[in-house]
């Protein structure tokens, strides 16, 4: 996990994201997209790697981690999670409603659900 820790990852992460990003799109017959896809993501590694002594840059960047931190990212991570799953729920509902089979969200639902359920009890029987 040290190499999470340095300042150069998040950055490098963005900028491989953002090339990945950019062939999918060229793939898929628009490349013009695809430059902007890149430089988003590969500007926002720019700006976390240059974001200088900002506590909550370092905290992203993953070289300003500490245990107040990593405590604030587990709420963060959380938040997200409950946001993406409430979304899924509702397109779900939606393309029922819809008339549809409710797919793709109906498998993405049921990944965080099972996910959500191993995880409690893997987390149980650690604890």
């Amino acid at each position: 996990m040290r190499i999470t820790r340095t300042k150069w990852f998040v950055p490098a992460f963005c900028v491989v994201l953002g090339v990945v990003v950019f062939v999918a799109q060229w793939i898929g017959g628009d490349p013009r997209s695809g430059l902007v896809s890149f430089a988003i993501l590969a500007g926002f590694g720019v700006l976390i790697l240059l974001g200088g002594r900002s506590e909550t840059v370092r905290g992203l960047r993953g070289d300003g981690r500490d245990e107040r931190f990593r405590q604030i990212d587990i709420h963060a991570t959380a938040l997200a999670g409950l946001a993406v799953i409430l979304a899924v729920i509702v397109a779900f509902v939606v393309e029922l409603a819809r008339g549809h089979d409710g797919n793709p969200y109906g498998w993405l639902g049921a990944i965080g659900g099972i996910t959500y359920i191993a995880a409690i009890i893997i987390f149980r029987i650690r604890d």
